[in-house]
């Protein structure tokens, strides 16, 4: 119950077409292709990008590095689970255990390096870390108690997320965006610190409405029952 056979709900803009290219790209791998080795590999790109992040310090050119990083992440995080079913060798358990429990760490190793950025203030970088993770463990939640596994919420799942933040670094590569600074309540942001902040929005904001419309359907399939002393 709650693992990788729970309905897989997917409504992101780009899904379709990603669904297309991953079961491609999955017949064309050569067989010392594993998903294990998908899996790490996302995790290579999270440690990719986080040190592009911390060098554009010193050159802004090394976002470069991190965009690579995004894709390198992409590549191993969206195919190591298409791969499995295209060989038809899914292992459900060990599949969900290791996957996700690898996912926790990507994100934390992508948000800390956003926060040692040019782009981002830290606090900024730790609150978009602490919606994703909220986001993840309600995810988690729901694939046990409904068997439901939502990779997306709204029209947005981790590839348009990728693609916001390749398209951030490229924005800060090319244009003087960064240098927009802001003073709100006493307390100076970036453009891309409000950027970041809209994202948190919409991380907190998709938990609570996903949370009280499952709490309405929970509570009639789980009636509270009469109390007879």
């Amino acid at each position: 119950m709650g693992k990788e056979s729970s309905t897989r709900i997917q409504t992101s803009i780009l899904n379709r077409a990603e669904k297309v290219a991953l079961v491609w790209l999955a017949k064309r791998q050569p067989r010392w292709v594993t998903s294990d080795f998908l899996t790490y590999l996302g995790v290579l790109g999270a440690v990719l990008y986080a040190v592009g992040c911390f060098l554009a310090n010193d050159n802004i050119q090394y976002l470069w590095l991190a965009s690579l990083g995004m894709v390198v992440n992409w590549y191993g995080d969206s195919l190591d689970g298409t791969l499995a079913r295209v060989r038809e060798l899914q292992r459900p358990i060990y599949g969900f255990f290791i996957d996700h429990t690898l996912d926790a760490g990507t994100i934390s190793i992508m948000c800390i390096g956003a926060g040692l950025s040019p782009m981002f203030r830290f606090d900024i970088a730790l609150l978009v870390l602490a919606g994703y993770l909220v986001l993840s463990v309600y995810t988690y939640i729901c694939a046990i108690v409904k068997e439901e596994f939502r990779l997306t919420y709204g029209s947005v799942g981790p590839t348009e997320f990728r693609l916001v933040v390749i398209l951030i670094n490229t924005l800060v590569i090319y244009t003087s965006w960064s240098e927009l600074s802001y003073t709100i309540c006493g307390q100076t942001f970036g453009l891309f610190d409000l950027i970041g902040i809209a994202i948190v929005i919409f991380l907190f904001s998709a938990y609570i409405a996903q949370f009280v419309k499952d709490r309405k359907i929970l509570a009639k399939q789980d009636p509270v029952k009469p109390y007879n002393p």
